[in-house]
């Protein structure tokens, strides 16, 4: 019979004799499991939550269209560029600490990006960007040490807790607007959601004896040579190449179908079939990643599906959008979970799975923000969407070589 998550010992280090039963009640995977699906709701609902209401804060603060942009750009940087430091903290004070400091600093940097002034508004974006790459290094090293038996499906679980988090963010966006009298009040409601999940953390907080994520010494435990390994950067490069993939078609789908003819109402409906279909994706493909030798045929899946997709809209937009879309979504959702999948199951421990995840991260990352940005500008240099959407055609055959390469039976281990 096959187990439950919730049948899996959660692995902390010992704690003091007389706190030891206390510990294995709050410690119990349940309860980890409670927190690691309320942290992953806010892992990308405060940066989903702009896009819909970027119109009203670049016409509150009279901003550009490009100074808006950077609304949505900063926080990808910030994801990238602080994932070394979530890895050294993690070595240091531990993971659980790391959650605790993110979701504070998350709750900070949503109130103050609401705060008035353009400064505050920038500076709150950097903020919450840092907090999100604390989560973002963190969540993949406790999920292997934690639930090291299913942690493919445990993957599974967090990064469709995320796609559910950012899907409600855009969807309700507006009408917290509506129902709090302005665009501050909606963006500021998602710090409810961070207290919550905060709240939720305590007792994993409360349960953690030791700072390391492994029993061994954080010396120990470090890999050595990490950037000098080609399969290092092949998970890296996928998952950058999936992310600006991803990023680009989320910023510019509905555009694109609307320059062809279609009206808004209906874009929008088939924008959201494409983010609606991205959650199963998300969910089963780290499913069925976990259960297979190499994940080879899961990267050409994916990758086919997204230039499917993508050649779709540049041969024939508006013949199939809905397909097109469908397509999209499976590859969007999927290939993020994939990616995040193969961080795992190419870690030989928890310590390594979190310094392979700050290392994809960093590099991915900062692949991922030239996306948005570069596919518009490549639109406007053109007048047109053929040569942007080649291109990420070319993106696809990168991603695919380096999916691949990413996908053998190799394990990474300190």
């Amino acid at each position: 019979m096959s187990r439950s998550v919730l049948d899996t010992p959660v692995s902390y280090a010992s704690a003091p004799s007389g706190a030891s039963r206390l510990s294995r009640v709050i410690a119990h995977p349940a309860t980890a499991l409670v927190g690691i699906l309320l942290v992953s709701l806010n892992m990308r609902a405060s940066v989903s939550a702009v896009s819909p209401l970027l119109g009203d804060i670049t016409g509150h603060y009279g901003l550009s269209s490009t100074a808006g942009g950077l609304l949505t750009t900063i926080p990808v940087l910030m994801m990238g560029s602080v994932a070394p430091l979530a890895a050294r903290l993690n070595r240091k004070v531990g993971p659980e600490r790391v959650v605790a400091l993110a979701l504070v600093t998350l709750v900070a940097g949503i109130v103050l990006r609401v705060l008035p002034g353009v400064a505050a508004l920038f500076a709150g974006s950097l903020v919450l960007g840092a907090a999100i790459a604390l989560l973002n290094v963190t969540m993949p090293g406790l999920v292997k040490r934690d639930f090291p038996e299913r942690a493919a499906a445990m993957t599974g679980v967090y990064t469709t807790s995320m796609i559910v988090g950012a899907t409600l963010a855009a969807a309700l966006s507006v009408p917290l607007e509506h129902a709090f009298g302005g665009w501050g009040g909606s963006l500021a409601s998602w710090s409810v959601l961070a207290v919550f999940a905060f709240l939720a953390w305590l007792p994993q907080l409360t349960a953690a004896k030791r700072p390391a994520l492994a029993t061994t010494s954080a010396t120990a435990a470090k890999l050595s040579g990490l950037w000098k390994h080609p399969l290092a950067w092949q998970l890296a490069v996928f998952m950058g190449i999936q992310s600006l993939l991803s990023y680009t078609l989320i910023a510019w789908l509905p555009t694109i179908l609307t320059s062809q003819g279609m009206d808004r109402g209906t874009a929008g409906a088939v924008f959201a079939v494409s983010s609606l279909v991205q959650i199963p994706a998300a969910f089963l493909v780290p499913l069925v990643a976990g259960r297979t030798t190499n994940q080879r045929a899961l990267v050409a899946l994916m990758v086919g599906s997204m230039a499917t997709g993508v050649a779709g809209l540049l041969i024939a937009p508006t013949a199939a959008p809905w397909l097109w879309a469908i397509l999209v979504g499976i590859a969007q959702g999927g290939g993020f979970g994939l990616a995040m999948a193969m961080i795992v199951l190419r870690s030989g421990s928890a310590q390594v799975a979190a310094q392979l995840s700050g290392m994809s991260q960093l590099v991915g990352y900062f692949i991922a923000a030239v996306g948005p940005v570069g596919f518009g500008a490549l639109h406007q240099a053109t007048g047109g969407w053929v040569l942007p959407l080649a291109v990420l055609l070319g993106c696809c055959a990168v991603g695919l070589t380096a999916g691949l390469g990413a996908a053998r039976r190799v394990v990474l281990s300190a």
